[in-house]
């Protein structure tokens, strides 16, 4: 890939390779966007079947976070970090050690939190070597239970806006992906009535959720074209794409996985056919909500009433579109970017320190 194309082309600021023979690091930190702030996004580990792959992915997901950061209304800015490799192989304390100094060393323009793969273990071990870290034991912790609440409240809001109610009552709701936040999500959704159809490769998470949930196991290849009211994404991204867009039967696209849009494109389609996607990084915005009240001294009651308030950004970004007529995802898109604006006025202000 030509990368200085890529990073011109979505304005990225910084792309940072982190390599150590000793433990076996090869990491990718992605710096987006830092108007706002610093740039903070989870680490992820992945056996990415490609370096360009890895690199690709981390891009996408920086930018990601600067739209939801931006969202959300917090003072961040987006970046992402992914480390190659099998996560059942490669961890430990010396690995991440490693890749806390490379955090170090970018002096506070990255701040790392946990991610897919990565535990609130793992962050403390990176903590041995930064401060620029959140989601600690002891402080804001696991972020995926405010992550997956924060699901839910979107899947209300489309919910309100589709049948005018929140009522799910009877709903039928597809899963793809039973990870912390799915399964948390699918107990929401239980707990509101809703009946369960859910994939995951995990097969033990799979007849879990099939005994304490009463849900319907599908193979994975099945969950697109299951008859449903709502299609909730909870694993990896870009599963819109050519192949399942056409497959969808449902009236709302809302889940938790990032960057379920293979490419813009498929946002259009889904609207042409009458599907309302909930943009993912307002939906799934509850974790970095969650860590971002830890860099403020965190209080967890005052983490969960700005997650509760999901529900009413998926509402403005809904109203944007209709007041438009474009996509949900351009209507989420302006929502950031007009706040992003605003906020690099203020910032421009010169102040003495």
């Amino acid at each position: 890939m030509k990368i200085f194309d890529y990073l011109e082309k979505y304005d990225y600021e910084q792309l940072v390779f982190c390599q150590d023979r000793s433990t076996g690091l090869k990491a990718v930190i992605a710096i987006h966007d830092t108007t706002l702030g610093p740039a903070l996004g989870g680490l992820r580990i992945w056996n990415y079947e490609t370096e360009d792959e890895a690199i690709i992915d981390a891009l996408r997901l920086a930018r990601g976070m600067t739209y939801k950061n931006a969202a959300a209304g917090l003072n961040l800015g987006g970046g992402k970090a992914v480390i190659m490799g099998d996560p059942s192989k490669i961890k430990s304390e010396a690995l991440f050690r490693a890749f806390g100094r490379y955090v170090e060393g970018l002096g506070g323009r990255y701040i790392t939190a946990e991610d897919m793969n990565t535990t609130t273990q793992d962050m403390s071990y990176i903590n041995a070597e930064t401060d620029y870290v959140v989601g600690l034991e002891g402080k804001s912790g696991n972020p995926s239970p405010v992550t997956a609440f924060g699901v839910f409240r979107g899947i209300l809001a489309a919910a309100n806006e589709v049948w005018g109610c929140d009522d799910l009552t009877g709903k039928v709701v597809a899963v793809q992906g039973l990870g912390a936040v799915g399964y948390s999500v699918c107990q929401q959704l239980h707990e509101a009535g809703a009946k369960l159809y859910v994939t995951d490769i995990n097969k033990a998470r799979l007849q879990q959720a099939v005994e304490e949930l009463g849900a319907t196991a599908v193979a994975p290849d099945e969950i697109y074209k299951v008859d449903c009211d709502i299609f909730s994404p909870c694993a990896m991204g870009a599963i819109i794409n050519d192949f399942t867009v056409e497959e969808l039967k449902c009236k709302i696209v809302a889940g938790s996985a990032n960057n379920q849009l293979a490419e813009e494109r498929h946002g259009d389609i889904l609207r042409e056919k009458g599907i309302l996607y909930v943009p993912d990084f307002v939906i799934n915005s509850g974790g970095v909500i969650n860590v971002y009240e830890e860099l403020k001294g965190y209080n967890k009651e005052r983490a969960m009433n700005r997650a509760a308030a999901i529900y009413d950004a998926c509402k403005k970004v809904f109203e944007i579109s209709k007041r438009d007529n474009i996509p949900t995802y351009k209507a989420a898109e302006i929502m950031a970017e007009e706040r992003i604006q605003a906020m690099s006025k203020v910032n421009s202000l010169y102040l003495k320190k």
